[in-house]
């Protein structure tokens, strides 16, 4: 019955129209029309214009009377399974709807590559908060100290990556599913009609984007149509930005907050070192890759109730 009703909701969140967030099919008029990603002198200017999340089921309900209330504040959508983004340096979590882990992502398919700008997880290498609505969530902490020249766009403004500018900072999710799937646009590429309840494991890489040829090439890191052991997998992951952090979470994107939440069911990666990416290699990635994208999606803002977290083991 439960893998019924998990299969259901699978089938009617895929079918239903796309919105603000990733992963629910190809992106909507209504995210492609919004503003690019902002300076930091502009964040609170934002915050106001996308307070709103756009409508949906509100899974908590209003007030602050009733089960899953908290003081001075709405209802959380408990019942659901733990939640992200998270700050990865703090362990603490009362979520108890546990999943076993995804298989490591060596063992599954890669089925979407896609990134938010700023990261959506905080981390040691990542807090600077960079405000609150759509496009607010945290920046790497070499922001301040970048050079006029690291900081010049080297496309004028007319880059592929629609708005994507030198100083941004960019988490990069490499999507990885169950299923006997390839890579593809959303979520939907994650799972077919023979695999409708796929796990799930994001790995997660925060990029400082600067105009400098010396730093990463994403190149290095995309698709490529690569198979490794009968299973798609990317060129290659980020190194040498610390070991990954690992739990049990959701997806994220702009279309979920703490009173409504996402029922999919996610094992992260999340690496806590940014690491410097060239944005030449993004916007010649957003030029043409496997997953069609071609911006940076919103953010979902940092989860903190213990009760919508799992634990860090």
């Amino acid at each position: 019955m439960r893998l019924r009703l998990r299969a259901c909701i699978f089938a009617a969140l895929i079918l239903a129209p796309p919105g603000g967030g990733w992963g629910l099919g190809p992106a909507g008029a209504a995210e492609r029309a919004a503003p690019p990603p902002a300076r930091p002198a502009d964040r609170e200017a934002i915050a106001v214009a996308a307070a709103g999340h756009g409508g949906g089921m509100d899974h908590g309900g209003g007030g602050a009377a009733g089960p899953g209330a908290r003081a001075g504040g709405p209802r959380l959508c408990l019942g659901f399974g733990p939640q992200a983004p998270r700050d990865i340096a703090v362990g603490w979590g009362r979520n108890r709807r546990l999943f076993s882990p995804a298989p490591p992502s060596t063992a599954m398919n890669l089925c979407n590559i896609h990134f938010h700008a700023q990261a959506e997880h905080k981390g040691p290498g990542f807090n600077i908060y960079a405000g609150s609505g759509e496009h607010g969530g945290w920046q790497c902490n070499e922001t301040p100290s970048l050079t006029a020249e690291e900081l010049r766009d080297p496309t004028g403004g007319a880059g592929a990556c629609g708005g994507l500018m030198p100083g941004d900072s960019v988490e990069v999710h490499w999507v990885h599913s169950s299923c006997d799937v390839a890579p593809g646009q959303g979520l939907g590429s994650c799972m077919n009609d023979a695999c409708r309840n796929p796990q799930l494991r994001v790995e997660s890489q925060v990029f400082l984007v600067v105009n400098d040829p010396s730093a990463l090439d994403f190149a290095e890191f995309s698709h490529g149509r690569s198979m490794v052991n009968g299973f798609h997998q990317p060129k290659a992951l980020p190194t040498g930005t610390g070991t990954p952090v690992e739990f049990l979470g959701s997806t994220t994107g702009p279309a979920h907050d703490n009173q409504i939440c996402s029922p999919f069911q996610v094992t992260w990666s999340v690496r806590p070192q940014c690491a410097r990416l060239d944005i030449a290699s993004l916007h010649r990635w957003c030029e043409g890759n496997t997953s069609r994208e071609d911006h940076a999606h919103g953010v979902r803002q940092l989860v903190t109730a213990p009760e919508l977290l799992a634990p860090i083991r």
